[in-house]
Parts: C-alpha cells; sequence; structure tokens
C-alpha cells in the first residue's frame, strides 16, 4: 500500500516515471544530427505530434522553439477545450505554468542580488521577519539552499487541501507560510531534495526585500520588460476567459484555486508565446529584444552553472533550473538546463542549450510523460551529441566485500514510502529492488556509478569516512536523492534468530522504531486498532489531516490525525454507531481489508482466484486476505499446505511482530508481490 499510495502523492513528473519505468528512447545510433531551422522545426513538431501514440497523452499542446534571438516555431496541437473545439492558440491560450514558475521566481531573486539588496549566502532568517523555524545545524539554510533544493527541511509539500475549489478565497503567502513552516531535519546544502515550499520562501522574499507585493514585483519588474503582457501571478478575469480547459483522463477538471493564492512555486500563469519572450532575453545574456535587460549577463551565466550534483553525469540544479532527464547511456547533459512543472491538468517544460542559443518550451492540458519524449526526440534529431554515451575508464568494480557498504535501505527523501533495498551480487555488482519498478542488477562503472540493463545510472553518494550516505536514481523519483537508513541497533528482546528480527530491523533503519537497544519490542504484544493504522498512516507517508474526527469515539485519541486522515481516504469507516474502537485490538483479517481498501483498484479480482485459502476467514474479508496472500503481505505465520492453500489465521489478533512484517513488506516488496504475476527483470544483463 505504502507504494501504491505513494502514486498519488508524487509530484505528476515522479509518478510518471514511477509508473512507466522504461528509459527515453535512445538517440540515434549514427549520431548524425538535422540542422535546426524553422522549416526543420517546424517539421519536426508537425512529426512528433501527429504520431497517434502522443495524441493520446493530451488534448491540447503549444510549444515553441528559439534559436539564435528568433522564434523558429510556435505551434498549436489539439484542443484548448475539447468540448467547444477550440484549437490551441500558441499566443493567446493561457495554461498554468506549475513550477516552470520557479525559473521566474528564481530571477526576481537574482534580480535583488544584483542590486545589492540581498546575498546569496545569507541565512534565510535576515529576511524572514517574524518567520521562525529549527534548526539543529552549525550551517544555516542560505538563499542559495533554497534555489538550488538543498534546504534540509522536512518535506512540507502541497497538500491536497490546498487545492480549493473557491476561486473567490484569498491565502496570504505569510498566513500559509505561517501555519505550514518546516523545520530542518539534515545539515542545510548536504542533500538534493525538490523542494516546493523553498521556493515559496523565495517569493516571501522577494516580497520581503523589495516592499512590494511579489506577483506585483513580477508585473512590473519581469513580465514587463519582457513584454510577457500574458503573464501573471494572479487570476485575472482576462487571463480567466483564455485559460485552456485541464484535463484529467480526458475529462475536464472544475476549475480550482492554490493556497496560498500568490503561489511563487507554482501559481504562475500565461502564453507560450510569452515564455519563448523569456527564452530569448535568457538566451541573449539577459537583454530582451527590445533592449530591457532582464539580468546582467554574469548573472545569467551564473544561474547556468549546475550547483549540485552526486556525479558528473547526473547533475541536479542550478539556481533556478534542473537537470534534464537521463538518456541511455548518456546520464543527464549538463550542457542542458531545464524546468518542469505540474498541476492539475497541465504539465510543462521549458529547455534550454545556451552554447547554442536554443530554447524549447511546451505545455499541455493533462498530466503525463509527453514533455520527456519531446525532449529525448528533439535532442535525438537535432542535438545528439548530448546523448551520446559517456566515455567511462574501464573498472573492474569493488569486491561483494567492499560493495557491502552500498547495501542497505534507502528512503525518499520526498515521499518517504518510496524505499529501495541495495545488495551487493558479485564483483563489481549490485541488485537495487523496489516496490514500483521491481528488481534489477546494476554494474558497476566507476567509484559510486552503476548502470543497469537500459542504460541509466545510479549514483551513490560517499562521505569523508567512507560511507554512504545517499542515491539518485532514475525512476521512483528523479528530483531528489533517497537517504540510506541507520545501521539498526536492535531490541533486547528481538535477537538475531528471531523470525521477525529482519522485518523489524528493517523498520528501525528507517526509522519507524525507536534505534536504542536498551529498548523492548514486546513482540507479542496486541496491536489495537489504533495502532495499527497509526502505523500504516506513517509507513505510506500520506500528510495528516487537520480536520476534527468525524467518528465518534476517535476525539482525544493519540491517533486521532491518523484515524481520521485514512477514514478520509476511504481506509477505514465506523460501525453502525459510527464509532471506530480504536482501542479494540485488531483481527488480522481486519488489518488485510484496510489495505485492500487502498489498492483494491489496481488488481482485477479474477486475480484472486489463484489465491486459496484454508482455516477461517469471514466471508466479508475473503478478497482482502487473499491480496494479503498474493502480495506476500505478511510474515511466517501464514502456512502453505501442500496444495498450496494459504492459512492466513484471519480471525486471530495480530502482533506487534507481525505488523513490522506487514509494513516492511508494503514498503519494500513488489506490487506484482509472491505470486510473480509479473517477471522481474534482474536477470537481464547491465548495459555494457
Amino acid at each position: 500500500m505504502a507504494a501504491a499510495l505513494a502514486l498519488t502523492l508524487l509530484p505528476p513528473a515522479a509518478s510518471f516515471a514511477a509508473e512507466n519505468p522504461t528509459a527515453p528512447s535512445a538517440a540515434s545510433a549514427a549520431g548524425v544530427s538535422t540542422d535546426l531551422t524553422a522549416s526543420s522545426a517546424v517539421k519536426f513538431l508537425d512529426d512528433f505530434f501527429a504520431q497517434d501514440s502522443i495524441k493520446e497523452l493530451a488534448p491540447g499542446a503549444a510549444v515553441v522553439v528559439v534559436k539564435n534571438g528568433q522564434i523558429l516555431a510556435q505551434k498549436g496541437y489539439g484542443y484548448a477545450d475539447v468540448a467547444g473545439k477550440r484549437a490551441v492558440d500558441p499566443k493567446k491560450d493561457v495554461f498554468r505554468m506549475a513550477s516552470v514558475s520557479k525559473t521566474f521566481t528564481s530571477v526576481a531573486i537574482m534580480q535583488l542580488v544584483e542590486q545589492g539588496k540581498l546575498s546569496l549566502d545569507a541565512d534565510i532568517r535576515t529576511y524572514l521577519g517574524d518567520i521562525t523555524f529549527k534548526n539543529p545545524f552549525a550551517e544555516p539554510v542560505t538563499v542559495a539552499d533554497l534555489l538550488t533544493h538543498r534546504s534540509g527541511f522536512q518535506i512540507q509539500d502541497v497538500l491536497a487541501e490546498d487545492i480549493s475549489p473557491d476561486l473567490s478565497e484569498y491565502v496570504s503567502m505569510k498566513d500559509y507560510i505561517g501555519k505550514h513552516m518546516p523545520d530542518v531535519v539534515r545539515e542545510p546544502g548536504t542533500a538534493y531534495m525538490y523542494d516546493n515550499f523553498a521556493f515559496l520562501l523565495l517569493g516571501y522574499i522577494v516580497q520581503q526585500v523589495s516592499g512590494t507585493p511579489f506577483e506585483t514585483y513580477m508585473n512590473q519588474q519581469v513580465f514587463a520588460p519582457l513584454g510577457m503582457d500574458s503573464s501573471s501571478f494572479l487570476t485575472t478575469d482576462v487571463l480567466k476567459a483564455r485559460a485552456a480547459t485541464g484535463y484529467a483522463g480526458g475529462e475536464p477538471l472544475d476549475p480550482y484555486a492554490l493556497r496560498p493564492t500568490v503561489m511563487p512555486q507554482g501559481g504562475m500563469l500565461s502564453t507560450s508565446d510569452d515564455i519563448a519572450k523569456f527564452m530569448l532575453a535568457f538566451l541573449n545574456d539577459g537583454k530582451s529584444a527590445s533592449g530591457a535587460q532582464l539580468l546582467k549577463a554574469d548573472t545569467v551565466a551564473s544561474m547556468e552553472e549546475y550547483r549540485s550534483m552526486i556525479h558528473p553525469l547526473l547533475p541536479d540544479t542550478t539556481y533556478g533550473f534542473e537537470a534534464p532527464s537521463q538518456l541511455p547511456g548518456a546520464g543527464s547533459s549538463s550542457k542542458v538546463i531545464t524546468k518542469a512543472g505540474d498541476v492539475p491538468g497541465a504539465s510543462s517544460l521549458m529547455f534550454l542549450i545556451p552554447e547554442h542559443k536554443t530554447g524549447v518550451f511546451v505545455v499541455y492540458n493533462q498530466n503525463g510523460g509527453l514533455r520527456e519524449q519531446l525532449y529525448a526526440a528533439f535532442i535525438d534529431r537535432f542535438f545528439p551529441q548530448y546523448a551520446e554515451a559517456a566515455k567511462l575508464p574501464d573498472y573492474a568494480g569493488e569486491s561483494p566485500e567492499q560493495l557491502a557498504r552500498y547495501s542497505g535501505l534507502y528512503k525518499d527523501l520526498r515521499v518517504e514510502s518510496l524505499v529501495s533495498k541495495v545488495g551487493p551480487e558479485s564483483r563489481g555488482r549490485v541488485i537495487i529492488s523496489d516496490p514500483l519498478t521491481g528488481e534489477r542488477a546494476l554494474r558497476q562503472v566507476g567509484p559510486g556509478l552503476f548502470v543497469d540493463a537500459t542504460g541509466l545510472f545510479v549514483a551513490f553518494k560517499t562521505e569523508a569516512d567512507g560511507s554512504v550516505s545517499y542515491l539518485k536514481e532514475p525512476y521512483l523519483n528523479p528530483a531528489g536523492y533517497e537517504q540510506k537508513g541507520l545501521k539498526p541497533a536492535g531490541f533486547n528482546d528481538i535477537p538475531s534468530t528471531h523470525p521477525y528480527a529482519q522485518y523489524i530491523l528493517d523498520l528501525q533503519s528507517l526509522g519507524y522504531y525507536p534505534n536504542d537497544p536498551n529498548q523492548s519490542f514486546g513482540p507479542d504484544q496486541a496491536v489495537t486498532r489504533g495502532e495499527y493504522v497509526d502505523m500504516l498512516m506513517r509507513t505510506s507517508a500520506i500528510p495528516l489531516s487537520e480536520n476534527e474526527p468525524e467518528l465518534k469515539d476517535v476525539a482525544g485519541s493519540p491517533y486521532a490525525a491518523a484515524i481520521q486522515t485514512a477514514y478520509e481516504y476511504g481506509l477505514i469507516s465506523g460501525n453502525e454507531k459510527g464509532m471506530f474502537q480504536s482501542d479494540r485490538p485488531i483481527t488480522r483479517q481486519e488489518a488485510a481489508v484496510i489495505i485492500y481498501n487502498s489498492i483494491a483498484s489496481l488488481y482485477p479480482e479474477e486475480l484472486l482466484d489463484v489465491v486459496d485459502l484454508t482455516g477461517k476467514t469471514d466471508k466479508w474479508a475473503v478478497p482482502a486476505v487473499k491480496l494479503a496472500v498474493m502480495l506476500g503481505y505478511h510474515g511466517p505465520e501464514v502456512k502453505f499446505d501442500a496444495s498450496g492453500a494459504a492459512d492466513f489465521q484471519s480471525k486471530k489478533v495480530l502482533t506487534r511482530a507481525e505488523n513490522a512484517a506487514i509494513n516492511d513488506m508494503l514498503l519494500t516488496s513488489t506490487l506484482t508481490g509472491a505470486m510473480h504475476l509479473d517477471d522481474a527483470e534482474a536477470s537481464e544483463e547491465p548495459a555494457a
């Protein structure tokens, strides 16, 4: 369940990557490029968007290509509104820019740096006024840390309630920040985690330092000088009338507002025509066609430079941009800077190749991976040199004993329910697995650098003492690192031979249990319904509801927020009296039903026909118990007879040890489960 629910919590770009664990198309083997001209750009776009597989990804798209100070191609494809048969007009139709907004917020910050009004190296507390947060580290969070997504803040992402149907509501940045301000949990500047809240703070800093409302500053100092008269961080009546309709699964979405109302990290509205004006100026050392100097040339150059990376083949971020998606064998080119964005009903991508003064922007009105395919195809056609296989020196690889330092569990910094497991296989080879993409082999091609069968790279960050702290991989969530779990200390009542020791130690490593060997675990203690739901919400990393409990007997429970969250997600319900009975021990079949309620839609009921049960299970719980058996969400307490039928011990009370097994398997086993519905790809040879 943890991984399945993670798909609903991931930013759409990462969600797409997780659901589609295949590499982008490789560049032309011949490496022959086509000269990028107006005619070749138009032909490329027309051919690309004529593909049926591309048409299926979004009802409509607007795209623009610029080079050497000129717009080479600017076109609309499909419909801005399907019902009204309104074709996309790239000059007039307004789309949500989503996280492409961050680049423009970064421009505002860099303008203020140029003016000497703020410093990239300054502690952000200097500019936040009465906004406070805890930082237990000696290193401060700097403005540069915010720009490069290395703040060290606990994740505080956009919440479900931040998407509101009330278009008249106004929530200020300060009020929102004051309510949701996170604390620092990692040393600032040490790890990459895509951080929406950091860019909200940057927008607030622009407002604080300039003395002007953020949206006004952007209109006056960024949009107006470039002639971007169809861009705004506030929804005006004029822009609303020209807005493209957003879709999900081909169905139109109702209009919605975001919180805070002015959202520096993702609230910008614009057209592809306006974005072209920005790209032309940025690629011209910051000077627009009219002569307006948006930024100094040196500032532009500083925004093109990658500031963090584990390995040069896998750069992370610049001031305002991020690395492109990996191409097989090539990694992510440091010669390209990009910014992607997603909000419900809109996905976008801007990518720039500064040394060729080339830029491309695409936006479309349904979330999905169209942009990744466009990027790979464009590079293949016009700039195949950026997709050439990296030239790496011969590397024998470390011994299995040396590779052991990479072994362990790694938890995604942004979506904590995404967990990868790494273990050595043979010299220079490790196995990595996760619930969404399964198991695959990695071949070592350099210190801390590995490649898989598709030619995509995984890099491990090594500290000065030789220990491994983080990894970066291309599938689960490329926009950030995964942190290696602690070495588990164990519990004084769990010997290494205990049948549930590994499950318990895994969760201890990931921080779900105290890492204190002097404490007792109590493996045979019964788990209450409240405790079970609380643990499930923790391992699923679902932000807890702030609403009052709706079930009558939940108020006052230490697990009230977790229970209310599970209730809102439809995982639990009350009895005929509206009670949950959080203090009552939970039975194993009840536990299975709660998991079933979260993921049943992923598994057609006929799949469960392959599972036979023995022992007693109530009829209402049979599908849930079958699914738990099929997916392996249990420990050694489940016994199988000679025919393969499973005794789930459905009516017994769940113990703490058994609950550890369930949650560990939720975090680490594949969604195809123990019945091997799909063949794992671990047998594939990593790319040579």
